[in-house]
């Protein structure tokens, strides 16, 4: 750095004159710190470029960071915990938009880097927006932080909302957390919207109202009110953007085809013989697999028989491409979004009882162990002969004599695959595939279409011997497009991240609890201690924070296996109907067999295709989470004022989640309403800590809890905390020594049992 002294203003700085005529005690000029920073080469901190500049007086030391503070923001100046450093037009990103909730977003990046934006630099952009970005800060956690530099493409932004008249006009008061404030609509775009109706608006990018400075939109639909049957799933459809309407071209396409042109050609082996079935729940609609299985000495032969979707949706057309923009089907609580039209999905896709139908086949030979020895691929023609339940199969197997009768030819093949699944999920055991013990639930309605009562779903055999069938044809689907090099988009799951593990042997710590396998544990590290801890009463909250430890599961074209079922390989083929990953892998599988093996040229952007198919997914996963939610208050609405007991679900800093026991319902208590005293959130440990009592409240705790407030527009159940659990927090030595004393007793109880026996056969010899 230079040596020389001089006093402003700078001889060096080109428009020193410029900075003396405005400020009585003048520093360098943007334009002059920039060319010095660029000279340079490398970054300087703050205190170097005082130094640089021969800044002795506070007040010129203070003057620069003020200036280097707006020259940040002006997106002049990049940050890093080295120094400053001058942006230049190289180092913009192409991005997207991601608005979380009103001043708080990020730009996620075409390379998947995140990019923090404040609130002023996210003023007048829309989540979904295509952007240029550039980074002008990265603080000392490694975040990136920016300013948009360019627009590049602007969606049209639309909101659901409550229409309401104030001051004679009229306003939209948005439900989604995004958007603050009130949206002003003119009367001319009011579109017959009545107050208090249910809207979704389109916010107008560049116009304001002439008085406020509040976003103007127009009304592109009324929805309804709270009352209307269905405006639960309505409102999530259109919050979330899923497309639902057919367009002609896809009509068209599909009213092309005729079930009567289905028949056996060349190419198709012909299984109408084979007693093939489906077995599905009491309320299914299309049935895209079907099984049979056949004992032999070696072990097992299984037919696992998939709807022939790929036949009719040829990869270019109207319904590939509506396939590909839905991604998947998305199963909202009573209704349903399919993939693919009615004809194909319900009709000459659905593989119903004595219709011929298309398929293709994976037939496995399995030996006596459970291991597949040999499977084949095929086009067939088939004709199921009978569409089963779950519920069926199940006392089939229990040895129900009235359903035994009834389904009398099917006996030995279910048998068969029944002793199949035994040598499965011995085979799943040994692998260490992870499995927990959670409760799934079902929505029933009343006439209304309102929540008539929540269930949980029970699981019986029948489910687990189709879910082992199906995981036997998606591996053996994935060796054979591996083994062919063929391009595919394989079902991925990833090791934990290193940030979650560590939390997570922190957490387990606390508790006396180890998970093996040091920094590269397997799925049958964690399977290990879900058996560890089936007998503690603190199960449910440590099988909580294992499965919040897990990575997300996503379609991939690189594979690198799936971490909770301990595949090495594995890929999505039994679903063509209802995911295009499935298809996609159809398509391959076929391609293969008309070329004999040989490798076609494949112009497909899987890595594009993945990430697309993964966020849809995704989006379709917080659509029925949000339409759940929405009719679960609304079912919430008449218990106000009633108590009940239940356990802590959630841990977080602004309050703990209840889920309310036997109806299957989460609220939140407010962190205000835990007790008189400032409460402590340890995040690592998923626990609130009183600041005076120590009185903790953890994940998995019970507690008694009164239902106080329910609001449907923010989809918030408000609970007031009745009771508080008895334990307070124990030192990390008292945890051990507890938990140490447990195990001894555990330990200790065989051998007590052993005596008591002696004691009792001694006493018995005595008489």
């Amino acid at each position: 750095m230079s040596k020389k002294k001089h006093q402003p203003p700078y001889p060096q700085d080109p428009f020193s004159e410029r900075e003396a005529s405005n400020y009585q005690t003048p520093i360098p000029s943007r334009e002059y710190i920039l060319s010095e920073l660029t000279r340079l080469g490398h970054p300087v901190k703050r205190k170097a470029l005082v130094k640089h500049f021969l800044l002795e007086d506070p007040d010129l030391q203070e003057a620069l960071r003020r200036r280097l503070k707006a020259m940040l923001r002006d997106g002049q100046l990049f940050k890093s915990p080295e120094g400053f450093m001058p942006i230049t037009h190289a180092d913009s990103l192409t991005g997207i938009v991601v608005v979380e909730k009103e001043g708080v977003g990020y730009v996620k990046t075409e390379e998947g880097q995140s990019i923090l934006l404040n609130g002023q630099a996210l003023r007048g952009y829309y989540d979904g927006d295509k952007v240029n970005v550039q980074i002008i800060q990265i603080d000392k956690d490694g975040y990136a932080r920016g300013r948009i530099s360019q627009l590049i493409q602007a969606v049209k932004p639309t909101v659901i909302g409550r229409l309401l008249k104030s001051h004679q006009q009229f306003e939209v008061l948005p439900f989604d957390r995004k958007f603050s404030h009130h949206i002003t609509i003119p009367k001319e775009h009011k579109n017959q919207a009545k107050d208090g109706d249910i809207v979704q608006i389109e916010i107008f990018r560049e116009e304001k109202h002439q008085f406020h400075t509040e976003p103007v939109a127009k009304v592109i639909e009324v929805l309804g009110d709270f009352s209307t049957p269905g405006i639960e799933v309505k409102m999530a459809i259109r919050k979330f953007g899923l497309p639902e309407v057919w367009s002609k071209a896809v009509e068209k396409e599909g009213k092309s085809f005729s079930a009567k042109s289905i028949k056996l050609t060349a190419d198709r082996t012909d299984l109408r013989d084979l007693p093939l079935v489906t077995i599905d729940g009491e309320d299914a609609k299309d049935f895209d697999d079907a099984v049979y299985c056949e004992q032999k000495k070696e072990g097992w032969q299984l037919y696992v028989a998939i709807a022939d979707v790929s036949f009719y949706v040829q990869k270019g057309g109207a319904l590939d491409k509506e396939a590909i923009t839905r991604g998947n089907s998305t199963y909202f609580p009573g209704s349903v979004i399919p993939m693919l039209p009615e004809i194909l999905s319900n009709e000459l896709c659905s593989l119903k009882p004595n219709v011929p139908r298309y398929c293709v086949v994976c037939q496995m030979s399995i030996n006596a162990k459970g291991d597949i020895t040999r499977s084949t691929f095929y086009r067939a023609l088939m004709h199921s002969k009978a569409r089963l339940t779950y519920t069926e199969v199940s006392e089939i197997i229990r040895g129900n004599e009235t359903v035994r009768e009834k389904y009398a030819e099917l006996i030995k093949p279910l048998e068969a695959l029944h002793a199949l699944y035994q040598a499965f999920y011995q085979h799943r055991k040994e692998r260490g595939a992870i499995d927990f013990d959670t409760i799934e639930t079902r929505i029933l309605f009343d006439m209304a279409g309102k929540i008539k009562s929540i269930v949980p779903t029970v699981r019986n055999v029948a489910h687990k011997m189709i879910e082992e069938s199906m995981l036997a044809a998606n591996v053996c689907a994935a060796r054979f497009l591996q083994r062919h090099k063929r391009g595919t988009l394989y079902r991925v799951h990833d090791k934990p991240p290193a940030d979650k593990l560590k939390s997570l042997r922190q957490f387990l710590g606390e508790l006396g609890l180890d998970l093996t396998g040091g920094q590269n544990p397997t799925a049958k590290d964690f399977t290990k201690l879900i058996d560890h801890i089936q007998h503690r009463e603190d199960k449910h909250m440590i099988e909580t924070v294992l499965l919040r430890s897990l990575s997300q599961a996503q379609y991939s074209p690189k594979n690198i296996g799936h971490f909770g079922l301990a595949y090495p390989c594995y890929l999505h083929f039994t679903s063509p109907i209802r995911r295009y990953p499935d298809l996609i892998v159809h398509r391959g599988i076929i391609e293969i067999l008309e070329n004999k093996g040989k490798k076609k040229a494949d112009n497909t952007d899987y890595e594009k295709l993945g990430e697309h198919c993964s966020e849809t997914e995704r989006r379709s996963d917080d659509a029925t989470r949000d339409a759940a939610l929405a009719l679960k208050c609304h079912y919430m609405l008449e218990k106000i004022g009633q108590e009940f007991k239940g356990v802590i679900s959630g841990v977080a800093s602004f309050g703990i989640f209840v889920e309310l026991k036997d109806i299957y319902v989460e609220g939140l208590v407010h962190v205000t309403q835990l007790g008189n005293e400032y409460f402590h959130y340890d995040a690592a440990h998923h626990r609130m800590i009183g600041d005076r009592t120590r009185t903790m409240f953890r994940l998995g705790d019970m507690v008694e809890v009164k239902v106080v407030r329910v609001d449907i527009e923010t989809k918030r159940i408000d609970l007031e905390l009745l009771n508080q659990p008895i334990h307070q927090q124990l030192s990390r030595k008292q945890q051990k020594k507890k938990h140490k004393k447990e195990e001894r007793t555990k330990r200790a109880e065989p051998k007590k049992r052993k005596k008591r026996n002696k004691s009792r056969q001694s006493r018995r010899k005595k008489k």
